[in-house]
């Protein structure tokens, strides 16, 4: 069941699941806010939760709204791309071989047929980052199994609007935002260990932060730098 509830000029959307804890979202790239509570809740508990979050959600609505946005791409000569926090330069050459991209020192080559259009090479290049992000994280998963002391099931790359990733501990499955393959590779790490430490520990309480502590000491600078990055043109949703 879903509702909503006014706090000043605060729209807060609340969702009623099957769940054991209330969580508390804002998502970019506004900073929309939503409440996920148990079932059995009743709503003047959860507006007294969300008046004690105001503090930390007018904060993390202003961080998000002062972060840095792409431009929108139109897969022209000389547009800038990012590989795993580099910098390359857009040359698309046509001709009859197979499509394909290459990176060859500061440019990313894009080999289209004569005439391809604008969706299809983002197409393209979308796929591409796909397997550049596959690759990736099939090594870094493969390295911190042992160090976590989790086996992951599975995991896939999608492109995602709210999240640089999830994990679902049922089916011990991650899934990871395809846009990480543009971010400095530390920032995949971190990302990739987030969602694996959940394996253990669901939700973001003392012991999931003990844990992370534990394995990755430094995991709050880097997902301070991730937040920092700039973060796709459009609006997104949730």
């Amino acid at each position: 069941m879903a509702t909503q509830i006014t706090l000043g000029n605060l729209t807060v959307d609340i969702v009623f699941k099957d769940i054991k804890n209330i969580h508390l979202s804002v998502y970019p790239p506004d900073g929309k806010v939503r409440i996920s509570a148990p079932a059995r809740m009743n709503l003047d508990t959860v507006r007294v939760f969300a008046i004690s979050k105001l503090g930390w959600i007018k904060q993390q609505q202003e961080k998000l709204r002062s972060q840095d946005r792409e431009t929108p791409r139109e897969y022209l000569d000389r547009e800038s791309h990012y590989v795993w926090g580099k910098r390359y330069l857009l040359k698309v050459v046509e001709g009859n071989a197979a499509p394909g991209i290459e990176l060859k020192h500061n440019a990313m080559v894009l080999r289209v047929r004569p005439g391809t259009d604008e969706e299809k090479k983002q197409a393209l290049v979308e796929s591409w980052y796909r397997e550049q992000l596959k690759a990736a994280a099939t090594d870094l998963i493969a390295c911190w199994e042992p160090l976590i002391g989790v086996k992951v099931g599975a995991f896939f790359v999608q492109r995602m609007k709210t999240k640089w990733g999830s994990c679902n501990p049922i089916n011990r499955s991650l899934r990871l935002n395809t846009e990480l393959a543009k971010k400095p590779p530390e920032c995949l790490e971190y990302i990739v260990v987030h969602e694996m430490v959940h394996l253990l520990e669901p939700t973001h309480n003392a012991r999931f932060v003990a844990l992370m502590e534990r394995v990755m000491p430094n995991w709050r600078m880097f997902r301070e730098q991730l937040n920092q990055l700039p973060v796709r043109h459009e609006m997104w949703d949730y």
